[in-house]
């Protein structure tokens, strides 16, 4: 049993990073190699306008990294042009992070982007094993996030 946790530890970290560089060869090879991190830019898109804003805290929880990660990315971002900072409506000092036209346009190219990518990793699985996969996967984060949670209230 410890070798096939082994096994499948490993299977994971490798899934994980093919994942990854078929997202950035997608990126890249739609002109959006400077999109440090596509699924933040994508998750500011549904901040627009009336929505609420997203804490960077919010941020990080939603993409589970570090806020300072979030800082990070965000001041990229920026510096790139794809989002502008103003002071939020009701409390001066929680900036708005608000997605520019170039931005907009960068999110459709990341959502193509990981629908390639997505077709590519579940070519060949039927909707049945896609939805077992889908439930798999959920329980494997729950556990690990309610350990988590544990391991912080400690």
């Amino acid at each position: 049993m410890k070798d096939m946790f082994h096994e499948l530890d490993l299977l994971s970290r490798q899934l994980n990073q093919a994942h990854r560089s078929a997202v950035q060869w997608e990126l890249n090879a739609a002109g959006l190699r400077e999109v440090g991190h596509p699924m933040l830019l994508t998750i500011l898109e549904s901040g627009e306008e009336d929505a609420p804003c997203h804490a960077q805290r919010d941020l990080a929880e939603l993409l589970h990294i570090s806020p300072a990660a979030v800082a990070n990315s965000l001041k990229s971002l920026e510096k790139s042009g794809y989002i502008r900072r103003e002071p939020g409506q009701r409390d001066a000092r929680r900036n708005r992070v608000l997605l520019t036209e170039k931005g907009t346009r960068a999110v459709a190219g990341c959502r193509a982007s990981f629908q390639r990518v997505s077709d590519r990793m579940m070519a060949d699985f039927s909707p049945e094993e896609c939805q077992q996969l889908m439930k798999f996967m959920e329980k494997m984060l729950q556990n690990l996030l309610s350990s988590a949670d544990s391991q912080i209230k400690e």
